[in-house]
């Protein structure tokens, strides 16, 4: 689709997003089920749940705006799960790979940020109000997945992976 308007690029970013997400419900339950850490497994799953109604929002964001979700391929969601499929592979070390697991689960939130980021400010400005409360309720659960992983990695993760290295 050529993009010639704010509008046409707010669509293209939606549809972006709602694929991200999609790949994103195939990648938890890989990354959950190579996680060791017990916190960072249910992490995980609880992200899983949470994705699952982020599409739905972003299925009401598309009917509110009058859009159809078009099929799209999110490369920088497809590249940052790869990233993620690749530690699982490679890293074997059970606790590194947990670290390795927190480090791509954070790309994916920083990812995520910017995108709702972006289409909060698009929404905003051409007066899809309701649209742009709904994407903002999705940006403030991304940077608390966010702050968790965080919490996750500092409580433990990092430094028993520390402790395997010795």
């Amino acid at each position: 689709m050529k993009i010639k308007t704010l509008h046409d690029l707010f669509h293209d970013e939606l549809c972006d997003v709602y694929d991200a997400e999609t790949r994103l419900t195939e990648a938890l339950p890989k990354m959950a089920k190579a996680a060791t850490d017990t916190e960072l497994k249910r992490g995980f799953e609880k992200h899983l749940e949470e994705t699952k109604r982020q599409i739905e929002r972003l299925r009401r964001v598309h009917d509110i705006c009058g859009l159809e979700i078009r099929s799209v391929t999110c490369e920088a969601m497809k590249g940052l799960v790869e990233e993620g499929d690749e530690y699982i592979k490679n890293v074997t070390d059970k606790q590194v790979l947990d670290a390795a697991l927190i480090t791509a689960a954070q790309k994916v939130e920083h990812y995520e940020i910017a995108a709702y980021g972006s289409l909060c400010a698009l929404a905003d400005c051409l007066g899809y109000e309701d649209a742009a409360e709904l994407l903002s309720e999705t940006l403030d659960e991304e940077k608390r997945t966010d702050e968790i992983l965080t919490e996750i990695a500092e409580s433990n993760v990092n430094q028993n992976a520390l402790k395997e290295a010795a």
